[in-house]
């Protein structure tokens, strides 16, 4: 055991297979543990390097190995793929995940904090609850439909809609399901600006928050999940690593000395990339309200390329203007950044 040095693990919900490995790359040791004897395994060994996939629990496990005195690594599954051999089982996974780690340029996740996967865990439940809500919505509309009902399914009309639909000959019954669907939609809505107040209430007092609000385009929720997920900054190298890693740059086939870009690569958090685009989108549309260098740019793209695409560049814009106002603690200011500490 004294010659561990790195150690990969291949994580399930109950059961983990642990492969361990000297500096020189030979295997020690191969295990199957329950994730009760994982913990004791760890908390009995000397500090090595410890190294496994980002995915769920990873995070919460690189706590705990990082709080008995381990050096945790996480490693992106699409970079450990390449290097499991022949055919695949949980023992290669784990094998495969130590080679990764030992590649000189391989990178690797920030492990998330516990303040961080809770605000990532309040935009999931918002997410969840917006997307019923909408799923809600949409099976009223259709079920009055099926009886020749059409009514517009605005904010104003859901608030009302027993009384709206109270003028047609429905029947009974038909009622009955219009009225407990309603209260659904009313339960739903109430989580949601819940929720969303609980989002704001995290962002009160937060440094990053504020600086990343005075971005056009970022407003409360995208604001939010961008510190939740962002981890340290100091990860990234410059702005288009950090609008890379959200899949906001092109994706290349080049060869040959040929440059070729293709559409943009959509890696990364598709939630978050969804989010600044949608924010682009609310800045193009206020382009004309625009002086500064930002809006300049928006219309002198808007003459050459397609709205879809200047709303992708933009938000590839956006995400850098995030990099750079958190890294140099600055707010955004029309054409300038502002030192502000």
């Amino acid at each position: 055991m004294d010659e561990v040095t790195l150690i990969g693990i291949d994580l399930g919900k109950h059961v983990f297979h642990v492969h361990g490995q000297d500096a020189k790359g030979h295997a020690i040791f191969r295990k199957k543990l329950s994730r009760q004897q994982l913990l004791s395994f760890f908390s009995n060994l000397r500090a090595v390097t410890v190294v496994m996939e980002a995915c769920a629990g990873s995070h919460w496990l690189a706590r705990k190995l990082n709080a008995m005195g381990h050096v945790t690594k996480l490693i992106s599954p699409q970079y450990v793929r390449p290097f499991v051999k022949s055919n695949k089982n949980d023992y290669i996974d784990a094998e495969a995940i130590c080679e990764a780690a030992c590649r000189p340029a391989m990178r690797f996740v920030e492990p998330r904090t516990e303040a961080q996967q809770l605000l990532a865990a309040l935009h999931r439940t918002r997410e969840g609850l917006v997307t019923e809500r909408t799923a809600t919505i949409n099976r009223i509309h259709g079920i009055l439909l099926e009886f020749g009902v059409v009514v517009p399914m605005s904010k104003a009309t859901l608030r009302r809609l027993p009384d709206v639909i109270a003028i047609h000959d429905l029947p009974v019954r038909l009622l009955q399901i219009i009225q407990r669907l309603h209260e659904h939609y009313k339960y739903l809505d109430a989580q949601v600006v819940e929720t969303e107040k609980e989002l704001v209430a995290q962002l009160h007092g937060d440094e990053n928050a504020a600086r990343l609000l005075s971005i056009p385009g970022i407003g409360t929720i995208t604001a939010s999940l961008l510190a939740s997920e962002i981890g340290s900054i100091a990860q990234y190298a410059g702005g288009r690593n950090f609008a890379a890693s959200i899949g906001l740059v092109p994706r290349q086939k080049s060869t040959g000395g040929r440059a070729k870009l293709c559409g943009i690569s959509k890696r990364g958090d598709k939630h978050l990339r969804h989010l600044l685009v949608q924010g682009a989108r609310a800045v193009i549309q206020r382009v004309h309200k625009r002086n500064d260098r930002l809006g300049e740019w928006i219309r002198s793209m808007l003459t050459r390329r397609h709205s879809n695409v200047v709303a992708c560049a933009l938000a590839n814009k956006l995400a850098r203007i995030a990099w750079a106002v958190l890294t140099k603690h600055t707010e955004y200011q029309g054409s300038l950044l502002v030192r502000t500490s």
